[in-house]
């Protein structure tokens, strides 16, 4: 993450060696449906006709194979899961049929630590659907506003079709999250799909982030928009978990989400710079992403790691609309020599068009520092203004392949490909310097 600095878990919040509540074997486990209302009671209960009021009371009370569904209306209340679930009888939290959900963060107090409307910690067999979360801001620098969080060790957690809106840090150097799943143990099975995560103000983090112990998720079908830094990102290596040797997203699935208007550019932790990708994997590995549309932010998609010798490895883009992003289309490669690198990458298949709006000379596929064994094929690069399709002015490669690419040029007759701060104007010139 350039210029982000991860705010660290603090091990004593979390614990180092989490556990889940012990729940009722699975054919034993009672089904059970609590319904609540912004004008209902915690005595009552908790019927269609007699709604709890809380959901502090909710949480309270919905054990495992439990459905709160939640009426319309505004809760000035975060929703802190309390029970786990199992896999026949799952607790839910969502909206009443189509009802408008919206837990308000308006009127929750600043403090420093970790504030968020949804928190699940240490749980399995979760879902939350159909909410709004709006609304949380803060001015403290120590303090870090998310609308859902997911921290320490679970599975099968579910994200549903919900709408995370206007979580904002106003302080300098702050962080905020639209949504966070951090791994501090082992999180796995996570599945995020159909929300919309809009207007944050993100500071020094991420619209919509996994970031430590992951192993295996599916984030697809959501719409990212209209946040000031990177939209969707994948993270490894910074010092989350628990175990640092698993310390990484890893075998996860990034797919047919609208990822759009993600820019950096007047957010005050980087100020003038276009530095925020709309999907950006910083040390991720075993991924695929594809078939996502991914248009008018900084960057398009960004495929590296900040850590000096750690990598970006066997990631496959394929089939993505990469288009108009402000510098470049994709990006591989650390962006400066003090960073890690991108291996063993499959950029395939993909439309790549009109990037580099800015004239930044990011081109349509900028590679930057140590760069290796990536294999780059059968994609269609469409130039911008600048007429550039390949952008490499770093000195560090190895062993990369680009094989079947069409190269379009949007106007004029001058095609150009930068290797290694040289200029080719012919294909052929570039592909022979790549290899050589």
């Amino acid at each position: 993450m350039k210029k982000r600095f991860i705010l660290l878990l603090s091990l004593g919040l979390f614990g180092c060696s989490a556990t889940w509540q012990q729940q009722p074997a699975e054919s034993t486990a009672a089904k059970k449906v609590l319904y609540v209302a912004p004008t209902g009671k915690d005595t009552n209960a908790g019927s269609i006709k007699q709604p709890l009021k809380t959901l502090k009371r909710a949480s309270q009370l919905a054990k495992a194979g439990t459905t709160v569904y939640l009426r319309k209306g505004t809760y000035p209340e975060a929703l802190t899961v309390k029970y786990s679930g199992t896999k026949q009888a799952p607790v839910v939290f969502r909206n009443y049929q189509k009802e408008k959900v919206v837990l308000s963060g308006k009127t929750l107090k600043q403090k420093d630590g970790d504030t968020a409307l949804v928190w699940i910690e240490d749980k399995q067999y979760v879902t939350i659907q159909g909410l709004v979360v709006a609304d949380i801001k803060t001015t403290r620098t120590n303090e870090t506003p998310i609308g859902i969080f997911v921290t320490g060790t679970g599975r099968n957690i579910e994200l549903i079709d919900n709408q995370v809106r206007r979580i904002k840090t106003n302080a300098k150097d702050g962080n905020a999250h639209g949504i966070a799943i951090y791994g501090t143990g082992r999180l796995k099975k996570i599945t995020v799909r159909g929300n919309r995560v809009e207007d944050n103000r993100l500071g020094a983090s991420e619209a919509l982030v996994l970031n430590g112990n992951i192993n295996g998720f599916s984030v697809t079908d959501n719409t990212v928009r209209r946040n000031d830094n990177i939209g969707i990102d994948l993270i490894g290596y910074e010092g989350v978990a628990t175990n640092p040797a698993e310390d990484y997203a890893r075998n996860g699935t990034i797919a047919g989400n609208h990822v759009s208007d993600s820019s950096s550019y007047g957010n005050p932790v980087y100020g003038k710079e276009y530095n925020a990708a709309g999907i950006y994997v910083d040390g991720g590995k075993q991924l695929t992403i594809e078939k996502n549309t991914v248009e008018r932010n900084d960057i398009g998609i960004e495929v590296t790691s900040e850590h000096a010798g750690k990598y970006a490895e066997q990631v496959t883009v394929r089939g993505n609309l990469i288009q108009q992003n402000r510098f470049t289309g994709i990006s591989i490669g650390g962006y400066d020599k003090k960073r890690g690198g991108t291996k063993q990458v499959r950029i395939t298949q993909n439309q790549v068009t009109g990037n580099d709006t800015k004239g930044l000379e990011g081109g349509q596929l900028l590679v930057q520092h140590d760069v290796r064994d990536n294999r780059i094929d059968h994609n269609t690069f469409t130039t911008g203004q600048d007429n550039l399709f390949v952008a490499h002015f770093f000195k560090i490669s190895s062993g990369n392949q680009f094989e079947q690419n069409t190269y379009r040029l949007a106007n004029g007759t001058a095609k150009r490909w930068i290797w290694q701060d040289q200029e080719y104007r012919t294909p052929s010139a570039f592909e022979r310097a790549v290899t050589r």
